[in-house]
């Protein structure tokens, strides 16, 4: 029995199926020869048994006759293993190129003897490079090699693994991978939870696993975090059989790091999607935690929030900071929390800092200023990391310097239009008024939604409500020319469908006569505004309305016992400045208490719903608070909040009341100069019946003047009219069917008529005349209690 030597293991070249072995005896001579040996030198078993060995494997190339170790007879085998190089000649002429493994043997009873391995040269070569080949594998590349066995356990690493784990493998041989890396999470792809999962997956379907992005601490760097890439297949024999799972990984923190900058910088023109500062400053902290930083701090100049221009600041820091926001990651699962995913930082040796505080510098100008933290196991930032975040504080200053403008256009333009809208609406006998303007909010701002109530004669209110196009300083000045159009044209006493073609004509004529400077393509605003103008009388609860572009009214209570609010069927014209399309006015009579809601269409429209459906849910909240006015303009105001803020938006509520009948008295005087005396009369008794004596004096002077010249200029029928509103005012109206127009001048020192107009100017508030389609009225209002200047009857 025969006892090798340990070399001849599994890890020589010559441990191989075909390798040839001889077996030498004492002797010198063959006594063993393999069907390898008998395939590597052409021999049968035969022709070379008992024959030295020296002539079996004689080297042509020496012509050496024997083999170097091989002793006489009888001699004990000495000395260890060795390898020799032979070139021998075939019995069929060729030689064959081998290499010789001599091993020293003992055969029984202590005789010597020697077994030769024998292989190709070439193949000998071969086996010898990939054996070199695995060795450098082992302990020179720089990839970590792993093998776990078919249990998922590790079997077999490379020295790569050993340095970066920081541990020898043999005592972590046999572990599965969780207990090897308990703090690691597989970033990437989604799907896999851990990596045993991943090791079972490759094991039972065959197919390899590549690039699985893994981080996590190791025992030789546990301070921080590391990424790899990892990719796993599985080892089989020949026949299929799996014989484990090989993983192979790459250190790729540095390239994943970089990535993640730039996917951070990508990501960046998320920041400053409204002209909020506030909302700015949360849409960086929400990119830079928990991806760059663990806690961030933003704080903003107070004067950057106002609007205003922030002053230089040689240190950086300027006066008067606001916290907009304040983030800080969750450190509950500081290992396994999806908010541990991005940038982790370099393990370099040079000097880094765990806190960065950068200015929000724009230009010279610093806006605010950014706080950056990270802690352990995080590393700390780089100067990579600091170009990073300089870029992102450089990019949100531009954003909230576009805030800043904002606010001061956004003030500057809310002022203005609060200055054109009206402070205080006026307030008659006829109507009760709440209203509300609701600007915009956001980056559209204020826009061009305006609403009035102008005062006419007759105890009449004229009542607006308009909408320019678009937003902002220009939309608001131009509602201010609009509205201040509306009451030049309300002051004629024109019906509503005449005056909205004036002022329809007047936005034409504005758009033809404009002048633009080069590269200016811009269009005058008040093309295509909207605009609602109504005039309600409470002598006769009658209102006429017409509508340029503009949704009509709703009317809550129009009959007697009506409850429910419906929008009034009223012809909706062309927006003003289109021109060609009349504008039609139609004539509603209302009853006491009625409630209509002038609004422009910000309040009825919205993203989520038309406005058909806004209009019903204006009429549903009428309907249920019509009691107060100011409840209503708060219930209509909430049904705004819940739809589209993206327009501004008016209302105006107004809740008509009839003149009461004991405040009016009414006349008809015959054309006949005789008859100014009896009005006279029933003026004088009318006024004592309302206990106003001390007007008398003045409204008999101004109903003798009226009434005379309806007589001598005008037309039959004649009326005469006195009303009473509220005690402060009393109105005189005198009306025929002529349309000449009285003209007030002043009479000569030897004239002996001609001052009637004259003194009725000077003794009256005002007086004017408005016409109708049946003629004219002439009006004077006289105040209550005022005193009569007696120097207009004293001799010149």
């Amino acid at each position: 029995m025969m006892r090798a030597s340990r070399e001849t293991g599994h890890h020589s070249p010559f441990d191989t199926p075909t390798a040839a072995m001889i077996v030498v005896d004492a002797r010198g001579r063959v006594t063993g020869w393999s069907p390898g040996a008998s395939s590597l030198y052409g021999a049968d078993t035969r022709d070379v048994l008992d024959r030295p060995v020296s002539e079996v494997l004689r080297d042509v190339r020496t012509r050496a006759d024997t083999l170097q170790g091989f002793e006489a007879p009888g001699a004990p085998a000495s000395g260890g293993a060795r390898t020799e190089t032979r070139t021998v000649r075939r019995p069929d002429g060729s030689l064959a190129e081998t290499v010789l493994r001599i091993f020293p043997v003992e055969q029984g009873q202590g005789r010597p003897a020697w077994v030769v391995m024998a292989v190709a040269s070439d193949r000998y070569e071969e086996r010898m490079t990939d054996q070199s080949m695995l060795s450098r594998l082992f302990t020179q590349a720089p990839v970590g090699l792993s093998v776990y066995g078919p249990d998922t356990r590790l079997k077999w690493v490379n020295e790569a693994v050993q340095e970066a784990m920081g541990w020898h493998a043999s005592e972590w041989f046999g572990r599965p991978h969780s207990v090897l890396y308990p703090h690691g999470k597989i970033l990437s792809p989604p799907g896999y939870h851990d990596m045993d999962e991943v090791l079972n997956e490759v094991l039972s379907s065959g197919e390899p696993v590549l690039d699985v992005h893994w981080r996590g601490p190791t025992p030789a760097a546990s301070e921080y975090y590391q990424v790899y890439s990892c990719s796993y297949f599985r080892l089989q024999d020949e026949a299929g059989h799996p014989l484990g799972i090989c993983e192979a990984a790459v250190d790729v923190t540095d390239r994943y790091e970089a990535r993640t900058r730039l996917a951070l910088l990508s990501r960046a023109s998320g920041i400053g999607t409204t002209l909020d500062a506030r909302q700015t400053a949360e849409e960086l902290a929400g990119l830079v935690v928990p991806e760059f930083a663990d806690s961030v701090r933003i704080e903003v100049a107070e004067s950057v929030l106002g609007g205003e221009e922030a002053p230089s600041s040689a240190s950086g820091a300027p006066a008067g900071l606001r916290l907009m926001t304040e983030r800080t990651r969750s450190y509950s699962d500081s290992t396994n929390s999806d908010v541990l995913l991005g940038v982790i930082g370099t393990r370099s040796t040079t000097a880094h800092q765990r806190l960065l505080a950068l200015p929000l510098l724009l230009g010279s100008t610093t806006l605010g200023t950014v706080t950056l933290l990270r802690q352990p196991p995080r590393a700390p930032f780089t100067e990579e990391d600091r170009a990073l975040a300089e870029e992102l504080t450089s990019r949100t200053a531009v954003c909230l310097d576009n805030a800043r403008r904002y606010i001061r256009e956004h003030t500057t333009a809310l002022k203005l239009q609060r200055d054109l809208l009206p402070r205080a609406l006026p307030q008659s006998s006829g109507i009760e008024v709440a209203d509300r303007y609701i600007p915009a909010a956001g980056p559209l701002g204020v826009g061009g939604d305006w609403y009035d109530v102008i005062p006419l004669s007759g105890a009449r209110v004229g009542l607006v409500v308009g909408d320019v196009v678009g937003h902002g300083v220009d939309a608001a000045a131009t509602m201010g020319r609009l509205r201040t159009s509306v009451r030049a044209l309300a002051a004629l006493d024109l019906p509503p469908d005449e005056l909205l073609a004036r002022l329809d004509d007047l936005v034409g004529q504005t758009r033809v006569g404009v002048h633009r400077t080069s590269g200016d393509e811009g269009t005058d605003r008040a093309l295509g505004a909207t605009c609602l103008y109504a005039v309600y009388d409470p002598t006769s609860r009658t209102c006429a309305m017409a509508s340029a572009g503009h949704l009509p009214p709703v009317a809550a209570g129009r009959g007697a016992g009506a409850r429910q609010a419906e929008a009034l069927d009223l012809p909706i014209g062309p927006p003003l400045g289109i021109g060609g399309l009349p504008f039609e006015s139609v004539e509603f009579e209302f009853a006491e208490g009625t409630v209509l809601a002038l609004f422009t269409d910000g309040i009825v429209k919205a993203r989520s719903r038309d406005v058909d459906e806004g209009v019903a849910d204006l009429c549903d909240a009428l309907d249920a608070s019509t009691a107060s006015l100011q409840k209503a303009c708060d219930d209509v105001a909430s049904l705004y909040a819940q739809g589209s803020t993206d327009d501004d938006a008016a209302l105006m509520l107004v809740r008509v009341h009839a003149f009461p009948e004991d405040s009016m008295a009414v006349w008809h005087v015959a054309s006949d100069p005789a008859e100014v005396a009896g009005a006279r009369t029933l003026v004088r008794g009318k006024l004592e019946e309302w206990g106003l004596d001390d007007a008398a004096f003045v409204s008999e002077l101004a109903v003798s003047e009226l009434v005379t010249n309806a007589i001598r200029y005008g037309r039959p029928p004649v009326t005469l009219r006195l009303l009473r509103d509220v005690d402060r005012t009393l109105i005189c109206e005198v009306s025929d069917g002529g349309h000449t127009s009285p003209h007030l001048r002043h009479a000569g020192s030897e004239d002996e008529g001609g001052r009637g107009l004259f003194l009725v100017a000077q003794l009256t508030t005002m007086w004017g005349t408005r016409y109708g389609r049946r003629g004219k009225t002439i009006w004077a209002e006289i105040g209550l209690g005022q005193e009569v200047p007696l120097e207009l009857f004293l001799e010149p």
